[in-house]
């Protein structure tokens, strides 16, 4: 008798254990899911800004082709219909080529005094910066599900119904890592 209540306390703890752990999940994967909504809000605003970046300096720095014609290619993509791995990775790309960009304007003097110029540069630095933000806090929810997912005894939960490690919002080539010099003096 006293074996069967045991037995059954312990079940219920396990269960009442489950049930937590199953809705820390829940809660956890909808926190990436705002946090990647808000990130993408900025990401698509830096998405949009580009093209009249790359107009803007077009104009001064014609033989400069191979580079806006990269980021014109790049593009083309629908933002859209791209999953969040693929917008996570074209922006990546574009971050990279955003810093080709801006070194290709520090050798037009007239361009940095351009006030289109200066007005776009503006807004991109501060979408930057929001950017950076909503990064830091992207990769925090995934940080908190991804340790969820691989500890013990939550990875038992996370295996059974198939919650899986997210992708973090990483900067990923040198290039990027390295500051750009922006001077917008005369």
């Amino acid at each position: 008798m006293i074996l069967g209540i045991i037995i059954i306390v312990i079940v219920i703890i396990l269960v009442v254990w489950g049930i937590g752990a199953y809705n820390g999940f829940i809660r956890k994967k909808n926190q990436i899911e705002e946090a990647f909504a808000t990130m993408d809000v900025y990401l698509k605003k830096r998405w949009d800004l580009v093209p009249n970046l790359v107009n803007t300096v077009k104009a001064y720095a014609q033989h400069e082709s191979s580079t806006f014609e990269k980021i014109t290619a790049m593009r083309t993509r629908q933002y859209d219909s791209m999953s969040p791995n693929e917008k996570i990775e074209a922006n990546q790309a574009l971050g990279s080529s955003l810093g080709t960009i801006i070194a290709t304007a520090e050798a037009y003097p007239d361009l940095k005094a351009n006030e289109n110029f200066r007005d776009l540069m503006k807004q991109l630095n501060g979408l930057e910066d929001d950017i950076a933000n909503s990064r830091k806090y992207y990769n925090g929810c995934v940080k908190q599900m991804n340790t969820a997912v691989e500890s013990f005894p939550t990875n038992l939960i996370a295996n059974q119904f198939h919650f899986e490690k997210y992708k973090m919002y990483e900067v990923d080539s040198a290039a990027e890592r390295e500051n750009v010099k922006v001077d917008f003096g005369a």
